[in-house]
């Protein structure tokens, strides 16, 4: 079985690495590992979607996989969502792609220049309906996030994405993962540690170390089942 695993830094999947037995480098950004009977490659993308769609098109196009995974850290919406818990992301958009007209936000649906339920989308959405079987992921909380450029930091655009999108969580890679994968049609899972809640604060509160130990702990229960 090969599969794929995606992480923007090193940072956020640095405890999983020390349990894989390395194999060769790749290229500047990837490199291949053992684990049982799985030969894994790492895409570390760096942050951001354009980034993580390049190179993630780059290497879908060099190798099939059975399976894909995006590893990383995410912030909370909503307290439901507790610092450092783990999530399984079933659903993500781009927020960001449309116009400001006034108060108001047009997406690329609104615009017509894109159709809600064109392949990959559905309802405007990336929706994993091809997700990876495990037990572990089964038992973790679902999410809807979005994907950004700028993480929200001021309570006005806070509110204003809330309203527009309801989301759990976000981050700023997720939805270009889902969209190569499901566009090769890769059965794929979007795993994240949440780190720190989407609010009017300053960086000092979020808790990285606590997110990325339990997000390497859940990856690495996947991986032995």
């Amino acid at each position: 079985m090969r599969i794929l695993i995606v992480s923007a830094t090193t940072l956020e999947i640095k405890p999983l690495l020390k349990n894989l037995k390395f194999e060769e480098r790749i290229d500047a950004h990837s490199n291949s590992y053992s684990f049982k009977r799985m030969r894994i490659d790492v895409l570390t993308t760096g942050v951001g979607m354009v980034p993580t769609a390049y190179l993630m098109g780059r290497a879908l196009a060099r190798h099939p996989y059975d399976a894909a995974f995006n590893l990383g850290i995410a912030g909370s919406f909503t307290r439901d969502l507790e610092p450092g818990e783990v999530v399984h992301i079933t659903h993500d958009r781009f927020p960001e792609l449309g116009a400001d007209q006034g108060e108001y936000f047009l997406s690329l649906i609104d615009l017509k220049l894109l159709e809600e339920n064109i392949f990959p989308y559905k309802d405007g959405q990336l929706i994993n309906e091809l997700p990876i079987k495990s037990k572990t992921i089964d038992k973790l909380k679902t999410a809807r996030s979005i994907t950004v450029n700028r993480v929200n930091t001021t309570n006005k655009s806070i509110e204003k994405i809330r309203t527009r999108c309801n989301p759990n969580t976000e981050s700023m890679e997720g939805a270009a993962f889902f969209y190569a994968c499901f566009s090769e049609n890769i059965p794929c899972a979007q795993i994240r540690a949440i780190s720190n809640y989407v609010e009017q604060t300053d960086a000092d509160r979020w808790n990285i170390p606590g997110a990325i130990e339990n997000l390497n702990r859940v990856i690495l229960q996947i991986l032995h089942e």
